[in-house]
């Protein structure tokens, strides 16, 4: 439940800190005092819109944070540890079994005066969506315009599965339609495309086909390149290396090498070095260097020798070559590639033939698979079906019962259902419709037609109540819920709200009815006061003169006398 509110720079609050107990908390205050505002910022924390206006005027930004005990809410639990936003000394195994003990969740929002907007949980970043849906565990808000969304269908349903708690089969329902609409979707886009399919199967069989005879080897453009280099140039090679030879050797015809070869020079260098006596360390250094460069020279000229000696022009060979060349080089050029890429080329050529392959096969097998898939998700939705029959009936009872407790002992809700399973949808083979009946005789219509504004507001009324008593949330909070009602019927409001905030755990309510007040077993008075220069609104909780005091204003308006002071007593005796 919610255990801790704390509020900076919203709107009219400078600061508030304020400690939620369990029970009924009546939340009361002046007109424009400003008692939606602690909803206000308490729906921040719940992932609501986020807006710039709302930082209080001169402040760059407002803080809005909010405790919760989770001890109780094992969902929240799991769905904490399973999204890392436990804290670290409940971060186990255990958690995510949803066995855990999570004492305290803290969902916190901080809104820029530009506009902008961070949220967290338990200290962490989360998004809009993550606070939602944590939210949607944690608190239950029935708003004074909630009565508006009971003109619609969908609301009807999702009352209906809240009541009979078939939300974990409705979820299910809503995954069996997914399933078969995506797999009845790839049946009929492969169906409506298999004459395309089949076209492009044929086009990349024959290019496949080609790069298959092709044979190319890995690397074999790169040493067919090599070879066909050398070839080509195969007598300029012979040439040059005969040339070197003879400079080695001092047979050349070049009359700049008539005086000897290298290695002549070289040995008669040799001679004169060593014929020296009392040689210095640099001659001795050029002697070995000239030693070594002998050496060398020597072992060139007779690998040029044998290389003379072994090369055989081949033009046979060369022509082959650049046949192959050409074959490849034609290929990549009509499928507008590099020569380099046809390997690659050809592996996606196959990848995509067996993607298409067995089309025939493929069509039938999804075929089968959508029909199997549609079996399932009829067995579900008709499971469902039944058991919101069933629970219709008893949801149609709960709510007349409160009805006639609210002055409506005439009125009726019917629950309908419209068959849609020639075109079911994700919640199932039939639409759910609140109708109602408001005087004897009268025939059931639709709620906009038949219902008054205050009577609509009492149906949403009984209805909240009906189905906040089986809510898994035990939060729940209701923001003038009793508007366009008083007297006796306000006394009932009273009482069945303050048996939620028992039976509940926790129930905030924001009322303007003193009636309604006085159930509560706390009591939060909102008070705003102006200047010149700015308005500022603040929280007190009453107790015992002060809690008399408001219950008196709210019955009798400002001027209070002994007797209304009197009749606050009773009211409040009454309610204990």
């Amino acid at each position: 439940m919610l255990t801790h509110l704390s509020v900076q720079n919203f709107t009219l609050v400078e600061r508030l800190d304020l400690d939620i107990d369990a029970g009924m908390t009546a939340i009361t205050g002046e007109t424009g005092a400003g008692k939606s505002i602690l909803l206000d910022a308490l729906g921040l924390t719940l992932g609501d819109r986020a807006d710039g206006n709302r930082v209080r005027n001169g402040c760059p930004r407002l803080d809005v944070a909010a405790s919760f005990d989770v001890r109780a809410i094992v969902s929240a639990q799991k769905w904490l540890a399973e999204q890392d936003f436990a804290t670290q000394e409940f971060a186990s195994e255990q958690f995510k079994n949803g066995s855990g003990n999570q004492a305290e969740c803290i969902l916190r929002r901080v809104v820029t005066s530009e506009g902008r907007s961070r949220g967290y949980i338990n200290g962490q970043s989360a998004t809009l969506a993550q606070l939602r849906e944590l939210g949607e565990m944690l608190i239950d808000i029935h708003s004074q315009h909630e009565h508006q969304s009971l003109l619609k269908k969908d609301t009807h349903r999702k009352l209906l599965d809240d009541f009979a708690s078939l939300q974990p089969l409705a979820q299910a329902v809503k995954q069996h339609f997914r399933d078969w609409q995506a797999c009845q979707n790839q049946y009929i886009e492969l169906r409506d495309n298999f004459d395309d399919s089949n076209a492009r199967y044929q086009l990349l069989s024959y290019q496949a086909q080609e790069l298959n005879l092709l044979e190319l080897q890995a690397n074999e453009l790169e040493q067919l390149e090599q070879e066909q280099k050398q070839l080509a140039n195969a007598e300029s090679l012979l040439f040059s290396g005969q040339q070197v030879s003879a400079i080695c050797s001092g047979d050349a015809s070049d009359e700049n090498y008539s005086s000897g070869g290298l290695i002549d020079g070289l040995n008669r260098a040799l001679q004169l070095l060593r014929e020296l006596s009392n040689k210095s360390s640099a001659l001795i250094e050029a002697e070995q260097l000239l030693t070594s460069a002998q050496i060398q020279v020597e072992e060139a000229s007779s690998e040029l020798d044998r290389h003379a000696d072994s090369f055989q022009a081949n033009p046979q060979r060369l022509i082959e070559v650049e046949d192959r060349l050409s074959s490849i080089y034609n290929l990549a050029r009509k499928h507008r590639i590099n020569p380099e890429n046809l390997s690659d080329f050809g592996q996606q050529l196959n990848q995509e033939l067996v993607q298409l392959g067995g089309s025939d096969e493929k069509l039938l097998l999804l075929e089968q698979q959508a029909n199997a898939l549609q079996q399932s998700f009829v067995a579900k939705a008709e499971k469902l079906k039944t058991k919101r029959h069933k629970a219709a009936k008893k949801l149609q009872g709960a709510v007349k019962k409160q009805l006639d407790i609210l002055a409506m002992p005439h009125a009726q809700v019917h629950i309908t259902f419209n068959d849609i399973s020639a075109k079911p949808n994700q919640h199932g083979l039939e639409e759910t419709e609140f109708l109602i009946s408001t005087n004897p005789g009268q025939t059931p219509a639709a709620l906009h037609k038949v219902a008054s504004g205050g009577e609509l507001s009492r149906v949403s009324l009984a209805i909240q109540v009906v189905t906040a008593q089986t809510s898994t949330t035990p939060t729940l909070v209701f923001d003038e819920v009793d508007v366009g009602i008083g007297g006796a019927t306000a006394d009932v409001v009273g009482q069945l709200l303050r048996q939620l905030g028992v039976s509940g755990g926790q129930v905030l309510c924001v009322t303007h009815l003193a009636q309604v007040a006085s159930k509560g077993h706390n009591h939060l008075l909102v008070t705003k006061t102006s200047t010149n220069t700015k308005a500022e609104s603040n929280l007190i909780t009453l107790q015992g003169d002060d809690k008399v005091a408001e219950i008196a204003r709210m019955l009798g308006g400002e001027n209070i006398t002994q007797q209304t002071l009197a009749h606050a007593r009773e009211v409040l005796e009454r309610a204990a």
